[in-house]
């Protein structure tokens, strides 16, 4: 669209610049053949008065030789009175020519080689005489070539001009075009986090102001989904694990065979279920300014939920860093549901009595929650991180650390897993702030330690 524009306004301008600049040079032309000839009637009038004074030949040849330059200049004297025509200076003027001009008693020009003569007939007491004055063609086209050189720069500047109007009306309208066209793909893509510049021409900017009122509808649709897949895992999944913890005091009997089997193949069903949520849910941006949670707020709320269960397995538990709010760019719903995934693991893959803390750190780039425990750790951390295959522990999915890991890359950060101060494992979730790359080297380093811990 934008090079139509700037072919139909390049045709556009060359045929108004050509309209104007063709007469106009004619024109100039024409006006610089008036100006020699004007000249050249000047010079004619210059010998009338010694015609009308003195017909002696020497007199009037040296007024021929003062007024003519170059042999420029020819007096036609007729016949008469027993005298022979006298013909004075250069003579370039066919005799047919002269006598025509004579006979009819007008000016007019004839051509002749290597321009033009101009033909200007006097009557005298001895008859009419003929003033031929010689205009060289140079004369006639001074000046001409310079006028149209003028007004070719002139056609040229202004066809220059309207491509580069052009080309910017054309940038107007195309740029928010393409970017419509491209938060489309990307919306289409599961970007859901993709928004257009309401600017551009009043129809481009309606345009735009539309999609991003259907982009934010689908976030919200898709917002409330996640909500209700996270209001089930929060419903099921820590019931189950209370469930299933209360199963293994059961003993032996078969009814207590068959209640852990039925729990097992309850968490099975709601690991399914989740892995489908999870995978049919589309890939977003990092939310914008403004969107987040209190990642402390969330930390003591859940860990106030697991120190009920923690206490009745005699497991020892200590927070750090949730003293003061820590604003992070993570919903909230979704922090939480990484939390619990968390700890969830670690009452079900560590004995009972084992020891876990959770600390937050936070810096002016990134925040670090660290969730460790006092248990036999993971002996491939490396397979551990791969997409769903878990810990490599009987009943281990991969779901928890998978949903750790999209919360953290979601904001361009990372999880890793080391080995903590307790012993076991080190679950470290990097969340960056401002949605660089993520820091590959000295972490902890960068991070203000916040050590003020309580326990529960």
């Amino acid at each position: 669209m934008r090079w139509a524009l700037v072919r139909v306004c390049l045709a556009v301008t060359t045929m108004v610049v050509i309209a104007f600049a063709v007469p106009l040079g004619l024109v100039v032309r024409e006006m610089a053949r008036d100006r020699a000839f004007s000249n050249a009637e000047r010079e004619a009038a210059v010998v009338v008065p010694a015609l009308s004074i003195t017909t002696d030949r020497e007199e009037l040849e040296r007024v021929v030789a003062s007024a003519g330059s170059d042999d420029g200049m020819a007096v036609h004297l007729p016949a008469g009175d027993g005298r022979a025509a006298v013909d004075l200076g250069r003579q370039r003027a066919a005799e047919a020519d002269v006598a025509a001009v004579r006979k009819l008693g007008r000016a007019s020009t004839a051509e002749v080689p290597g321009g033009s003569v101009l033909l200007q007939p006097v009557a005298l007491g001895l008859g009419t005489v003929v003033v031929e004055v010689y205009v060289p063609e140079s004369e006639v086209t001074n000046g001409v070539g310079t006028a149209w050189a003028v007004l070719a720069g002139v056609g040229i500047a202004l066809v220059l001009g309207s491509v580069a109007v052009a080309d910017r009306l054309g940038v107007r309208m195309v740029r928010p075009a393409r970017r419509l066209v491209q938060g489309a793909h990307e919306l289409g893509e599961g970007k859901l986090g993709a928004r257009v510049p309401e600017e551009g021409p009043d129809e481009l900017r309606r345009a735009a102001v539309a999609f991003n009122s259907m982009a934010d509808q689908v976030v919200q649709l898709l917002a409330n989904e996640r909500e209700l897949a996270a209001d089930l895992s929060h419903r099921l999944r820590t019931p189950l694990t209370v469930l299933r913890l209360n199963a293994a005091s059961l003993g032996d009997s078969p009814a207590a065979e068959q209640t852990r089997s039925a729990v097992a193949q309850l968490e099975r069903e709601v690991d399914t279920i989740i892995r489908t949520a999870r995978e049919a849910k589309p890939q977003t941006t990092a939310p914008g300014a403004g969107a987040g949670c209190d990642a402390a707020e969330v930390v003591r709320e859940r860990m106030a939920f697991w120190s009920a269960l923690a206490e009745d397995e005699g497991r020892k538990v200590r927070t750090a860093g949730v003293d003061r709010p820590v604003r992070i760019p993570v919903a909230r719903a979704d922090l939480a549901a990484a939390l619990d995934a968390l700890l969830g693991n670690v009452f079900r893959h560590t004995p009972e009595g084992t020891a876990f803390a959770v600390d937050v750190h936070d810096s002016e780039d990134a925040v670090i929650v660290l969730v460790s425990d006092a248990g036999p750790g993971i002996p491939d951390p490396e397979a551990a991180m791969a997409r769903g295959r878990g810990s490599g522990a009987t009943g281990s999915t991969g779901l928890g650390l998978d949903i750790v890991r999209r919360l953290a890359e979601s904001t361009g950060g990372d999880v890793r897993i080391g080995r903590s101060v307790l012993g076991g494992t080190e679950i470290r979730i990097w969340l960056q702030l401002d949605g660089r790359e993520p820091l590959r080297r000295g972490h902890r380093g960068t991070v203000r330690r916040r050590r003020r811990a309580t326990t529960g």
